[in-house]
């Protein structure tokens, strides 16, 4: 597909505990290429997990921009945490100075959830984006605006367990769907009091699974739908 005169086409990249997604969009977030996906290696190292997007990007020629949603706090460009990759050796990793040097394309690196937040949410009202994979994330933005990025994950849920620990895949397979239900009934009342969102956004591989009864204001979202971050992050 040719692209229109002066328009840039972006490799969107989403890292994730278990897989790496790249899709090509364009500035408005028009899907361009579909994604292709591999998984995420094994250990989850910078050094690794470049490798595996050098590789995807050869699928996707052309491109001129590259966004990233990664799994972590991430601040200018600078991994500081992966609790759910190889948390130690991401410590401070210029990501973003990597990615660009290796692909040759200006990149911008954020939190996997504020990526997504900023493809779906309407723009107005106080909008909160939830994201239940291999981990657990959150965003929060204002008027279209994202705020900055707090890892909300990582407040403790109870005396021994983060809600990242408490709610993420790991303790869905350890408990089970009910008991998993049961707890993200208590995570949702608790983040309605706190952050007290107009809207509130939930995505991920784990969202499917959600059987208890949501507010009127609580939408489930596909992965695909926050592709268009892609495009927004260089607007």
């Amino acid at each position: 597909m040719k692209k229109q005169a002066n328009s840039k086409s972006i490799l969107s990249i989403d890292i994730g505990g278990s897989g790496i997604k790249a899709s090509l969009v364009d500035q408005q977030g028009k899907i361009i290429k579909e994604y292709k996906k591999v998984s995420t290696p094994t250990p989850a190292n910078p050094e690794n997990v470049l490798k595996s997007i050098i590789e995807l990007s050869k699928d996707f020629p052309n491109f001129d921009l590259v966004s990233v949603g990664f799994p972590g706090y991430v601040r200018d460009g600078i991994v500081h945490t992966a609790p759910n990759l190889d948390n130690e050796a991401w410590k401070m990793t210029y990501f973003n100075e990597m990615l660009s040097n290796a692909l040759g394309k200006p990149s911008k690196v954020v939190n996997d959830a504020d990526l997504q937040g900023l493809g779906i949410v309407k723009g107005k009202g106080l909008e909160m984006m939830m994201t239940l994979g291999t981990g657990f994330g959150t965003a929060i933005l204002n008027d279209g605006v994202l705020l900055p990025h707090m890892e909300l994950a990582h407040l403790p849920a109870t005396k021994s367990k983060d809600f990242d620990a408490y709610i993420g895949n790991a303790a869905l397979q350890k408990i089970g769907e009910k008991k998993w239900n049961e707890r993200m009934y208590r995570v949702l009342h608790i983040f309605k009091t706190v952050v007290n969102y107009d809207i509130l956004y939930i995505s991920g591989g784990n969202a499917k699974k959600l059987t208890i009864v949501l507010d009127d204001n609580v939408k489930i979202v596909s992965n695909r739908e926050g592709i268009v971050g892609g495009a927004m992050l260089w607007k």
